[in-house]
């Protein structure tokens, strides 16, 4: 636990949601801004060494970051991605010098019971692999944007594969990853291959060679924070249940 890093991608420009909040990282959910509760999960979790791959208006986000307070121990560390534009695997494998050999990889605009994130860290994840928090719940999921959510097909723990687009899958990513140093490899090889910057893509080449597991969250609760029906829910949900992430 004490070597295991945390890493937040939080780079991208958000556009469904900017009328809101331009630098989307920033954007409050009753009071706290994403970017802070999702700091705030990893410390929670234990861990103290995060990085975070900052990119559209970096400079906001790095000083909302150097402003804020953290417990003993903690160090924050911000890594810009100049190429923010690209998909979010590029600001991932931006990171591979920084994370060491296990770390924990979150988005910056997901909210979720930290139960989650305490299960995850107790598995044991396998030399050169990667395990994914899926969720099962694909039918009439209150808090799934389907059009927009990245998609798993799992045969029992593996991953076989997963994107946006897939017509047969049987689980939602929730953006919560146990991590190796073979995921930068991975990224790697799908960006100098196949040109493809996105996550989802090295995750992918993990799973042809059988080194991606999953684990279910089963009926915890997970929200991505991307447009203002999502902020809605969250804040709702939030709400009702004493604002407890």
């Amino acid at each position: 636990m004490n070597n295991l890093k945390g890493l937040i991608i939080a780079a991208g420009q958000g556009k469904r949601i900017s009328n809101l909040c331009p630098v989307k990282p920033l954007l409050e959910v009753n009071g706290r801004a994403l970017i802070d509760r999702t700091i705030d999960s990893l410390i929670k979790a234990g861990i103290k060494d995060i990085i975070v791959v900052t990119g559209f208006q970096s400079e906001r986000l790095e000083e909302h970051l150097q402003k804020r307070s953290y417990p003993p121990g903690v160090q924050v560390t911000c890594l810009e991605n100049k190429d923010w534009q690209k998909e979010n695997g590029l600001s991932v494998y931006r990171a591979k010098d920084l994370v060491g050999d296990r770390f924990i990889l979150l988005m910056s605009d997901h909210i979720f019971d930290p139960a989650i994130l305490a299960r995850l860290i107790g598995l044991p994840v396998e030399e050169g692999g990667l395990i994914l928090a899926v969720d099962y719940r694909t039918n009439n999921h209150p808090f799934v944007d389907l059009a927009d959510v990245t998609k798993v097909e799992i045969n029992g723990e593996r991953i076989v594969d997963i994107g946006k687009e897939l017509a047969s899958y049987n689980a939602f990513d929730t953006g919560i990853f146990y991590g190796t140093r073979a995921l930068f490899e991975a990224l790697e090889k799908s960006q100098k291959t196949a040109s493809d910057f996105t996550l989802s893509a090295g995750v992918r080449v993990l799973a042809v060679q059988a080194r991606a597991r999953v684990m279910d969250i089963e009926d915890r609760f997970w929200i991505d924070v991307d447009d203002e029906k999502a902020l809605r829910q969250a804040e709702d949900y939030l709400k009702r249940y004493g604002n407890p992430f």
